[in-house]
């Protein structure tokens, strides 16, 4: 690694950046007729016209414009883009009566799934959180409140700890099996984590640093793997591990048999989320004021895991997931997965130490930008061979959003100006 290198990765991700990541969100997401953003676009990046709004969709999306213009992006043009999405969020998608965000409207706002779901909640923690850090603006944070305190209230588990995911409109737990009242993940204790780090940087309440800390403590000693310390994707209330599902309410992408039980269900782990939770985890503490040596063990585990068995050295990027010993069951290349090593191995590299970690960024950085951005149209393609060619050709769907894309690039340069 010299300062040659580091400043030409530099270089190409802030022309990435400036020049076709910003700029195809900039000039085609917001909704000017109806409010909130428009997020689905074909691979010319074209409206594709589906006629909906979901609330993961708009709060990553307020999230991403909110962080770009926090980082000094967009000329002020980004923080009207996040105002006008926290005006949608509030007036359409907020539950006057029982608290919380609703999952799903149409374009026009009406509503179409009325549920409470924990992993959507978390982001708009997550988002108003960072709209109010990067504006100034104190609707972000009262919301952002409000949403923590329902968490409080009515999802966790005073039992066994952490916090049961799937309700219906008047926070009633929904039933077991695909319903998912009876499963806890790690994709949204995660998220929650990410989430109340924000709101705690945000308020520096003595409550929401003490929450902080218990969801930590709960993802290192209960859904990070015992052995390899890698992430466990689903349990059952008592923490027992359980089969991998398919929720009646999905998040994400993830390839399921017909039946919606995942492959080696009992034994599989993403290498993006391992190193994404990793990279969270040094965020968090930053935020905490805590030493990295109280959680190295586990750093090393996460992103060790990654690096040795995750990166293709052959064809360049990262798996998408493999047993916790070590095995790849999926060798495709999801761009979520590449967003996030790209951060952690620079983050596992700077505290680390191992040259390992900056020839794996390299590696990916590598496909990233020959294989897996769309150059003409400005965004990434989602789903890859392992060989770099496009299966899945949209740009956007609500969940293939801005949210892993810009965060990567943005957080990537940050990293990338401290080794230099």
């Amino acid at each position: 690694m010299t300062n040659e290198v580091v400043q030409q990765c530099r270089q190409e991700l802030h022309h990435h950046l400036t020049n076709e990541l910003l700029p195809f969100w900039i000039d085609r997401a917001v909704d000017a007729e109806h409010g909130g953003f428009i997020t689905h676009f074909d691979q010319l990046g074209n409206d594709s016209g589906e006629d909906e709004k979901s609330l993961i969709a708009q709060t990553r999306s307020i999230y991403t414009y909110s962080s770009a213009h926090r980082a000094g992006y967009g000329e002020g043009k980004l923080a009207e883009m996040a105002r006008h999405g926290v005006d949608y969020l509030l007036t359409r998608m907020w539950d006057t009566e029982h608290g919380g965000f609703y999952w799903m409207t149409n374009r026009k706002g009406d509503v179409l799934n009325d549920q409470k779901i924990v992993y959507g909640q978390s982001f708009a923690i997550y988002c108003l959180s960072e709209y109010t850090l990067a504006t100034g603006d104190p609707r972000g944070v009262e919301y952002a409140q409000k949403v923590f305190d329902r968490l409080q209230k009515h999802a966790v588990d005073t039992c066994y700890g952490g916090y049961f995911e799937m309700f219906e409109r008047d926070w009633t737990l929904k039933g077991p099996g695909a319903a998912g009242g009876d499963r806890k993940t790690l994709d949204a204790h995660m998220h929650l984590m990410e989430a109340f780090t924000t709101l705690y940087e945000c308020t520096r309440l003595p409550l929401h640093r003490r929450k902080l800390l218990e969801v930590i403590t709960l993802l290192v000693d209960k859904i990070m793997h015992p052995v390899y310390g890698t992430g466990i994707p689903q349990f059952w209330a008592d923490w027992r591990v359980a089969p991998q599902i398919k929720f009646d309410i999905i998040w994400g992408w993830d390839r399921f048999t017909e039946d919606g039980i995942k492959r080696e269900a009992e034994d599989n782990t993403s290498y993006g989320h391992n190193a994404e939770f990793a990279w969270l985890l040094i965020h968090a503490l930053d935020v905490l004021e805590i030493p990295y040596e109280t959680y190295r063990e586990q750093l090393h585990k996460s992103f060790a895991h990654a690096v040795d068995n995750g990166v293709d050295w052959e064809h360049g990027g990262v798996f998408v997931e493999g047993s916790h010993s070590g095995q790849v069951y999926d060798r495709e290349k999801e761009f979520w997965q590449q967003a996030e090593v790209l951060i952690g191995f620079l983050d596992a590299y700077r505290i680390l130490g191992d040259e390992k970690y900056w020839k794996a960024y390299e590696n990916v950085h590598r496909f990233v930008m020959d294989k897996m951005v769309n150059h003409p149209v400005g965004e990434w393609w989602p789903l890859m061979t392992r060989q770099g060619t496009p299966i899945w050709t949209h740009m956007s769907h609500s969940w293939k959003i801005n949210y892993h894309t810009v965060r990567a690039v943005v957080q990537s340069i940050q990293r990338l100006d401290k080794l230099r």
